[in-house]
């Protein structure tokens, strides 16, 4: 089963080696979730669908809400779906020699598959914030040269030529940029705000001592980065009635056909946006909901009614983009950069017909 892995994935013989250099089964714990919402399941207790569960071209959830109990299951940990690992790997340009930065060990698999690309004459350091998920990974690891770290700092010292990121954030912390070489890669999901509809991922270059600059490389949904959490809160509007009402001519379901929702998202900066599913005619639909700073909100709904309150007109915004967008034919996600600053909080998002700044 994971020789067909390997064989599936589009990327390069290099990247595809080094992933049949290590069997998935390897790494991931016995208990996973296959239904976040339902109970886990356990390979001793059902070994050919725990198979055939890890062996998916999907993401394998390995904890649930920190390794703690709870009354609403939230994913905590996984293993990343494949495709996504090595299209994260070669954006980052892992090859022998390579020094590399992973933040968020997780199972150990990716950490794995970097050391057999780096080689002999490279090296991976790999941070690790959770001690029972490090614990795991470092049996996992114990063959392999991968230094792991339990903590978010990489060693004093340090210095890489790459640094992968398995976790989303919205700030780029000062360490990363530090311990990457001048022109070295950083390679992460990037959302503007805590909490965000998507985390797509952006491959970034070291321009001077405290700014990055790239393209984004693909879309992804990845859990939060653990030192940037926030705590969930009740959307804007939520059971209130609507101060306004305008009709749009698309739907929720045009917006998140192709990951177009994404881009949106990248257009309008200081405004939340999220996906639902709300009782509509009778039947369960997708919604868009939307808030500002300012307490304003809107809520798309699957006739393309937008209900809004508060005085930013968010209709319009999403309105506006969209057409935008259409207007230049839908550019592809790559087609947009990222320019971040450190010291200003400052992240630029630019594409050939405008540009928007946030601020996080």
């Amino acid at each position: 089963m994971h020789a067909e892995l390997a064989r599936r994935l589009d990327t390069t013989d290099a990247i595809r080696a080094a992933f049949a250099d290590h069997p998935r089964h390897r790494f991931i714990p016995d208990l996973v979730w296959p239904d976040i919402q339902g109970l886990p399941l356990i390979r001793s207790a059902a070994p050919a669908r725990w198979a055939s569960y890890i062996y998916g071209d999907d993401a394998v959830v390995t904890q649930a809400n920190d390794g703690r109990g709870g009354p609403v299951n939230e994913p905590s940990s996984s293993s990343s779906a494949p495709q996504l690992m090595a299209d994260m790997i070669a954006a980052a340009r892992v090859g022998p020699g390579t020094r590399v930065l992973e933040i968020g060990t997780g199972t150990g698999w990716n950490a794995a598959i970097l050391s057999s690309l780096a080689g002999p004459t490279g090296a991976v350091t790999s941070l690790e914030i959770d001690p029972g998920i490090a614990e795991h990974a470092r049996t996992r690891l114990k063959d392999t040269p991968v230094e792991l770290v339990h903590g978010t700092v990489p060693p004093e010292g340090s210095a890489f030529d790459a640094a992968i990121a398995t976790c989303a954030a919205s700030r780029i912390p000062r360490e990363w940029i530090e311990r990457v070489e001048p022109e070295g890669r950083i390679v992460l999901p990037w959302g503007p705000y805590p909490g965000s509809h998507s985390t797509p991922v952006v491959a970034l270059s070291r321009v001077g001592a405290e700014k990055v600059t790239g393209r984004f490389v693909c879309e992804a949904y990845f859990m939060r980065d653990r030192t940037q959490r926030v705590p969930k809160g009740e959307f804007p509007g939520m059971g209130r009635d609507a101060e306004s009402t305008r009709v749009v001519p698309f739907t929720p379901a045009d917006l998140i056909e192709d990951d177009r929702l994404t881009r949106v998202m990248l257009m309008l900066p200081g405004v939340r946006i999220g996906v639902g599913m709300r009782p509509f005619s009778g039947d369960l639909g997708f919604i868009v909901h939307m808030g500002a700073p300012d307490a304003s909100w809107a809520y798309l709904w699957p006739d393309g009614s937008v209900h809004q309150g508060g005085a930013t007109p968010l209709a319009d915004l999403l309105r506006r983009a969209h057409d935008l967008l259409a207007d230049h034919g839908w550019p592809p996600l790559r087609d947009f950069s990222l320019q971040a600053g450190v010291a200003d909080a400052t992240y630029r998002v630019s594409t050939g017909f405008g540009a928007w700044e946030h601020r996080v």
